[in-house]
């Protein structure tokens, strides 16, 4: 599971000193009702740029929000996450998600884009309102990161890793809680999102190639999600298919599994496909028992790989984990064939199916480890 992102708005000025990214800040001016805003502006390249937003409530608590600025003529919203993104004309509202609606007084939360720009300007927002009312106080601003390479990049440098084990050809590399990076249609994200987490690294060659290295405490709950994938927006009935291969390598230590995370709905529905596992991990499921969490049908045969199946619910959306019988770091798997036995099990209908993810979820990993992503695809018509 990914993602439930709620981050402190601290250390902007540490922030802009270390990335160098573009950075908004609206402080409270008084105690009236409002919010803050840090807007930055992760990494840019020719044509394209990532950028993070956090927001928080000094209101009274609020059960959904709206956040809406204001764009240059040239900047466009691509891609989002964790919040609904829509563009009209120079206008921009990001709406909450299921999982982060709620915020109460203080309250911080987070999401992220990726937008297009001319190459000449991409100013930040000069102001934002939450709900209708205007986030308060004065506005700073730092410039942008530099648009001459071919692709984003962050601290520390591929040439300088030395021995923490990121590959000297990595062409993007990446320490925050939210980093990401699109290449060749597939979009990477560090996505450190759990509480108690440890110290991440994540590096690429290409949006299909890429790894991770991590040092998470062996403490209860997930720390992380890295992970790579591509927003489909198709519902199950447009799709004529739908596959996927995979090839990684991982460690044989720690609390984790690799995974899909499929994404329908809006997020209403969360369908999980485990290749591998290791350690104190498991699946949200309907009921427990001594040996854990009861599979609701076992030695399923579905898109060429057989499963145990199970059904729960996380409190914000329906989760659906099917785990491989056996362990495996290699494989292709038919994902609409699974889609289409969900559909025929009465668990959803002719879904709407988002974001197609594929990676590591990190529970703990027995002092620093590394995983990698030696080569993934997904196909799709």
């Amino acid at each position: 599971m990914r993602r439930r992102a709620s981050a402190a708005l601290a250390g902007v000025a540490a922030l802009v000193a270390a990335t160098g990214a573009a950075v908004i800040t609206a402080l409270p001016a008084s105690a009236a009702a409002g919010c803050t805003v840090q807007y930055s502006v992760s990494s840019q390249w020719p044509g394209g740029f990532g950028a993070n937003v956090a927001i928080t409530n000094l209101g009274s608590p609020i059960s959904s929000w709206t956040l809406v600025w204001s764009f240059g003529a040239a900047q466009t919203v691509t891609q989002y996450w964790n919040a609904t993104v829509t563009q009209s004309g120079s206008t921009v509202t990001a709406k909450n998600v299921s999982y982060n609606g709620s915020l109460a007084t203080n309250a911080s939360t987070s999401f992220g884009f990726n937008g297009s720009w001319n190459n000449s300007s991409n100013p930040v927002p000069a102001s934002f309102t939450l709900n209708g009312t205007a986030c308060t106080g004065t506005v700073t601003s730092s410039p942008t990161p530099s648009a001459t390479s071919a692709s984003p990049t962050a601290s520390p440098s591929p040439s300088s890793s030395g021995s923490t084990g990121v590959p000297s050809d990595a062409a993007w590399v990446a320490t925050g809680q939210w980093d990401s990076w699109t290449n060749n249609g597939y979009t990477l994200n560090n996505d450190v999102w759990g509480s108690g987490a440890g110290p991440q690294t994540i590096w690429a060659r290409t949006g299909t190639n890429w790894g991770v290295i991590a040092n998470h405490p062996r403490t209860s709950g997930v720390k992380a999600y890295p992970h790579t994938g591509k927003t489909i927006n198709r519902t199950i009935s447009s799709l004529a298919s739908l596959t996927t291969s995979f090839n990684v390598s991982v460690p044989g230590d720690g609390d984790w599994e690799t995974a899909y995370d499929i994404w329908a709905n809006n997020y209403a529905y969360e369908v999980m496909l485990w290749t591998n596992k290791n350690g104190a991990v498991g699946p949200i499921a309907d009921s427990y028992d001594s040996n854990g969490a009861v599979p609701s049908f076992t030695n399923l045969s579905v898109g060429g790989q057989t499963w145990n199946v199970y059904k729960g619910n996380n409190g914000s959306n329906a989760v659906f984990s099917f785990l491989r019988t056996s362990n495996t770091n290699s494989g292709s798997i038919d994902v609409l064939a699974v889609l289409k036995w969900l559909r025929t099990q009465g668990w959803w209908a002719d879904v709407t199916v988002g974001d197609v993810q594929f990676g590591f979820e990190l529970s703990g990993t027995a002092g620093q480890q590394a995983f990698t992503c030696n080569s993934f695809a997904i196909t799709y018509s």
